[in-house]
């Protein structure tokens, strides 16, 4: 891999250090610490419960367990599956970034899926249950029934979607990019990868620009490197958006 080397200025007008030959016109902010993935994870776990409990209520709800007088039984059901599919994002996307923090080893293909999409499993059991019990119930009145279910089946498709990693990170990924590349990356602030380079091609349209190390840009969900500049810097070895 062919070294990176970068003078650094500082920008008269931020008085922030920054790379000869960059973007001059970008406004630049220091990523946010990488932090501590036990918090995220305690927080998906703390908010599945509610999910799961919220399902509970949907079931309490249906069978007439539980019936609010000041409010009519179907929109309770409906609120309480809303409360679900909330509390199911929210927890998988805490996950998410607790994985990005600190990710799984890849050497097990099957754990290594699982570990990263707890938010599908979780989901599933949040929503698969009421949906086959509301249909196998056959006291329930039609018409709630069937709205029960859509209800249920719908928000089970968006919350398994949501909840799905579609660019999980491995440990390997991770070591492979942090050792590769020691000096600070960029990204922009709906980027999907990060830079080595502010100048790149790929950041023409950035006014806004997030600097620090790969670890970071990780965490912040940028997963994958340009492939510009990994081709500029003759880098390889590191996963790309190619």
């Amino acid at each position: 891999m062919a070294e990176k080397k970068t003078k650094k200025i500082i920008a008269a007008d931020t008085g922030e250090e920054v790379a000869a030959g960059s973007k001059r016109g970008a406004t630049r902010k220091k990523a946010a610490p990488v932090g501590n993935s036990l918090g995220y994870r305690l927080g998906a776990v703390a908010l599945w419960v509610l999910a799961l409990g919220m399902e509970i209520v949907a079931l309490l709800i249906f069978t007439g367990k539980i019936n609010l007088t000041f409010m009519p039984s179907l929109w309770q059901l409906i609120i309480a599956l809303v409360l679900d599919l909330a509390f199911v994002i929210i927890g998988a996307q805490l996950w998410k970034k607790a994985n990005r923090i600190k990710p799984a080893s890849e050497k097990n293909k099957f754990l290594f899926w699982l570990w990263n999409n707890m938010g599908v499993i979780v989901c599933a059991v949040c929503f698969i249950p009421f949906v086959i019990l509301a249909l196998t119930n056959k006291e329930a009145d039609k018409k709630t029934k069937a709205i029960a279910v859509v209800v249920a089946v719908i928000a089970l498709l968006i919350g398994g979607v949501a909840s799905y990693d579609f660019n999980p990170v491995s440990q390997e990924m991770q070591q492979a990019a942090m050792d590769a590349i020691q000096d600070d990356v960029y990204w922009s602030p709906f980027g999907k990868v990060y830079h080595t380079h502010d100048d790149c091609q790929a950041l023409n349209q950035s006014d806004t620009l997030t600097y620090g190390s790969v670890e970071e840009a990780i965490a912040a969900n940028r997963t994958r490197l340009c492939a510009f500049c990994a081709k500029q810097d003759d880098i390889t070895g590191v996963a790309t958006d190619e």
